[in-house]
């Protein structure tokens, strides 16, 4: 099973139809459709992308769940400053795929300073019980950095938690998946 389904699984254990959740980096929209589909017509999903191509190709993924999604072209460090009142405490999921646009941009990718200021939002979004997936990848430019501070981050600051670390290879370069259950 790849990295990516590991994570929607552990997801779908915990998100209900009528659900807010957030799908911090949606790139090609997978998982934001995903998202959509788990929460059903009552629940809401909150996308962030920075490239308008991600939010442009999410746009069509969706297209059948667009009443649902609410899709932001901002930086996932940018999080709480976009949503609703009342949010934090009350989201079930956010999920976070790092690296750059499939298919797009490899210049334009996710840093370490952001993801580490989009996870510290992220963990203040959550509700009890709430559920944070991360996919980092090592394999290319600063992403090896990346993927370091995310465990750090994760280490330190979740610590009231579960946090179950994944990776499918015991290769440097393998994508490493973090899963933190509030």
């Amino acid at each position: 099973m790849q990295q990516t389904e590991l994570a929607q699984q552990a997801v779908a254990d915990v998100v209900q139809p009528g659900d807010i959740v957030v799908d911090a980096t949606i790139g090609n929209g997978y998982d934001t459709l995903f998202l959509a589909q788990l929460v059903g017509p009552a629940g809401t999903v909150f996308g962030f992308d920075i490239q308008s191509a991600a939010i442009q190709e999410t746009q069509k993924r969706i297209s059948e769940f667009a009443g649902r999604a609410i899709l932001f072209q901002s930086s996932h460090a940018e999080l709480i400053s976009h949503l609703p009142r009342g949010i934090v405490g009350n989201v079930a999921a956010v999920m976070f795929n790092l690296g750059y646009l499939p298919g797009g941009d490899k210049k334009c990718m996710t840093t370490t300073e952001s993801t580490l200021e989009g996870l510290r939002q992220a963990l203040e979004l959550l509700r009890a019980g709430g559920i944070l997936t991360v996919l980092a990848y090592p394999g290319h430019r600063g992403g090896d950095e990346e993927a370091a501070a995310v465990e750090s981050f994760l280490d330190q600051n979740a610590p009231h938690g579960t946090l179950v670390k994944q990776t499918v290879a015991d290769k440097p370069a393998a994508p490493r998946l973090f899963i933190y259950r509030q």
